[in-house]
């Protein structure tokens, strides 16, 4: 188990393609591009993420995508795991609780008073795993979500405002 570096990058961007096939993405922004958004959101001057990568010998075979959310209770922090993804082959071999125990120690090294993470409601496998970590469905909260027309629609009313 280790935090992605640079050199993890291509690596990385492969994982998430399949990652993206898994969930039925079609179409992929070139390679190129993909490395270049994955550098930047990880070792750009504002990093919005951290990774940990679990590897076969050297190979990254999976990894864990998550950052830090604030305010949780009171005044604490809170971990939000964004991404869990084991390569097809490699699954059943206990790799996604092992990531998940180390997401779990970085929470706690942070002092975090929660971790939080959604997964879809069609992906019975992912619930059926996280049901056997002991996690619990948080029913209180509706998720919500803007693409990319709407987020620039809502921040016209920002610019028209200023």
């Amino acid at each position: 188990m280790s935090a992605a570096t640079p050199a993890d990058v291509p690596a990385l961007a492969a994982l998430m393609e399949e990652m993206g096939r898994f969930y039925g993405d079609t179409v992929f922004e070139p390679l190129a591009r993909r490395i270049a958004q994955i550098e930047q959101a990880l070792f750009g001057p504002r990093a919005v993420a951290d990774v940990l990568l679990v590897r076969n010998t050297d190979e990254p075979v999976g990894f864990a995508s998550y950052t830090f959310l604030w305010p949780a209770v009171g005044v604490t922090s809170s971990l939000y795991l964004k991404e869990l993804y084991i390569a097809r082959s490699h699954r059943g071999h206990g790799l996604g609780t092992l990531l998940m125990s180390h997401v779990a120690a970085v929470a706690v090294r942070h002092d975090c008073t929660r971790m939080e993470w959604a997964t879809g409601l069609e992906n019975r496998d992912a619930q059926e795993f996280y049901r056997s970590l002991s996690a619990t469905v948080h029913a209180g909260k509706v998720s919500y979500r803007l693409g990319p027309a709407e987020i620039s629609t809502l921040s016209g009313l920002a610019r028209r405002a200023s």
